[in-house]
């Protein structure tokens, strides 16, 4: 008799345990109202300028990167859009008497092992470079700002215009989208107001070479400040719209507002915990700051982009911004952006650099902590390139894709519905809690139940996992049992999903993404 109340205990114990380890969410059958529409290309790719022609190529393709570009194209229909700039935006220069680009580099240290260029000088080949990417990529391309050159930035302007008149880029079917004048301006020194005035001297020179005009496909984006006020005080989107820099000739070609969004910083050489990055709140509180400049955009009827981003400021932080961990945080981050009005997101890339999803060139350095290596690291994907694939996927090539975040009691859970039209046809699950290396006991395991509310609620289901060995694994990834770690970039191996009774549910581990499609 003295050992039922333990047994008795445990029994309860395990039975709290088992309904702790299980979720029930909710699922509208129809499309809310408030789901927004999600662009083709949400996950876009912002590249630091001054290697430019290694991604691209110079006389012909760099087919390892063209070809992680065709992956996400065969799921939406469309390729990333490209914003190229960064620091080395703001130390371009030009020179007819070069023919892609010289460049002269700072020395690097282990926390920086591949540092910005502190100049450049480019040449027609430099511009003529994006002919190589693939059929209708939209580019918005970084202009000097900060040395405040007239000269040097009618004759970029005019090489960028040649190159995009040209035959050779017609029929590549690339496409200048945009201008930006300059990356981080709030970093100059400047007060406001000289912003402002310098910022329209510049961007005057521009549309006037360029020819730009109201009715001209090329349009200009306005802000990309480092960092933001989130108030008509100080550098935001709301600050110079209050000072009026859409009614000047240049800012009326404004269409796009452009944050910059980092969460965390390793430019000193200070890291970061995984679980931290990863972490559900952080991410939307990260984002959710930006509101205020949201608001202001929209009510202007412009657009709103995170138009450079990723894990770690200063190229990312070892150990974090290269895992897989990362990919879970991208892939939550990107989806849950659009549900606070960000469009689109560019998420920040460079030769070497740990948070870059794709390592196009052969690098001799280590990209952790700048050692030689002892055998050349050729072209690769990263992990967060999944979470490029997985919201291709997700979003797929309706053309008409609305998602909208499910609601989870969970902390470390986050959950979205899939529309095509205002039909549900998918659900992605994505369980941040990170299983390390270093994690001791079993690996936890949620069970996700569906409570599908409407008429016509489907009744069965295809489960697709992104497997992986732990959250800071930096391979060994796959998704659907097929793998991108291959030489070529292109997708290796057989899909593997299962087919389930909706009623069934289905269960998530730590550090997992699931994507549910009803059939």
């Amino acid at each position: 008799m003295p050992r039922f109340p333990v047994l008795y205990q445990l029994i309860v114990l395990s039975l709290l345990v088992k309904q702790a380890l299980c979720l029930s969410v909710s699922i509208p059958v129809a499309a809310p109202s408030t789901a927004p529409t999600i662009a083709p290309d949400l996950v876009s790719l912002s590249i630091e300028s001054d290697l430019w022609t290694d991604w691209t190529g110079t006389t012909s393709r760099n087919q390892f990167f063209f070809n992680t570009l065709q992956n996400l194209i065969n799921l939406t229909g469309k390729p990333p859009r490209f914003r190229l700039g960064g620091h080395s935006e703001d130390n371009t220069n030009f020179s007819p008497n070069v023919q892609f680009f010289q460049a002269s580099f700072p020395g690097f240290s282990t926390s920086t092992p591949y540092p910005e260029a502190s100049n450049i000088v480019a040449g027609d080949g430099y511009y003529q470079a994006a002919q190589f990417l693939p059929p209708n990529t939209r580019i918005t391309w970084g202009m000097n700002l900060k040395e405040n050159n007239l000269t040097a930035v009618f004759l970029e302007t005019r090489s960028l215009m040649k190159a995009f008149a040209s035959s050779a880029m017609k029929n590549a079917g690339v496409i200048l989208d945009s201008i930006e004048v300059g990356n981080e301006a709030d970093g100059f020194g400047l007060s406001l107001p000289t912003y402002i005035q310098q910022w329209e001297k510049i961007a005057q020179n521009i549309t006037a070479t360029a020819g730009l005009t109201k009715s001209s496909s090329t349009k200009l984006w306005g802000a990309a400040f480092a960092g933001s006020s989130h108030s008509t005080s100080g550098f935001s989107p709301q600050s110079i719209i209050a000072q009026n820099i859409l009614s000047s000739a240049a800012g009326s070609l404004i269409t796009t507002m452009s944050g910059h969004r980092y969460s965390g910083s390793f430019c000193t050489g200070s890291g970061g915990l995984l679980q931290n990055l990863m972490d559900k709140a952080s991410i939307r509180g990260n984002l959710t700051s930006f509101n205020p400049d949201i608001a202001a955009t929209k009510a202007k009827g412009l657009d709103y982009v995170m138009g450079e981003t990723n894990s770690y400021a200063c190229h990312g932080a070892p150990g974090v911004s290269n895992t897989a961990g990362a990919a879970l945080w991208t892939l939550d981050y990107a989806l849950f952006g659009p549900q606070i009005g960000i469009s689109r997101l560019f998420f920040h890339q460079g030769v070497g650099y740990k948070y870059s999803m794709i390592q196009r060139v052969t690098l001799t350095r280590s990209p952790l902590d700048g050692s030689t290596l002892s055998s050349p690291l050729p072209p690769h994907i990263q992990p967060q390139y999944y979470a490029a694939i997985i919201a291709a996927e997700a979003i797929g090539n309706s053309g008409n894709t609305r998602a909208v975040e499910i609601s989870i009691n969970n902390s470390f859970i986050s959950g979205y519905a899939f529309y095509v039209g205002n039909k549900l046809t998918k659900a992605l699950f994505i369980n941040s809690q990170a299983f390390l290396t270093t994690s001791s006991g079993a690996r936890g395991s949620t069970q996700i139940t569906f409570g599908l509310t409407g008429s016509g609620a489907p009744t069965r289901m295809t489960v697709k996992r992104l497997s992986i060995p732990h959250a800071d694994a930096t391979s060994g990834l796959t998704w659907g049992g097929q793998t991108f770690e291959t030489s070529d970039g292109k997708v290796s191996g057989s899909v593997q999903v299962t087919t389930a009774n909706v009623s069934d549910g289905f269960s998530i581990q730590e550090t997992e993404a699931v994507l549910v499609t009803f059939q």
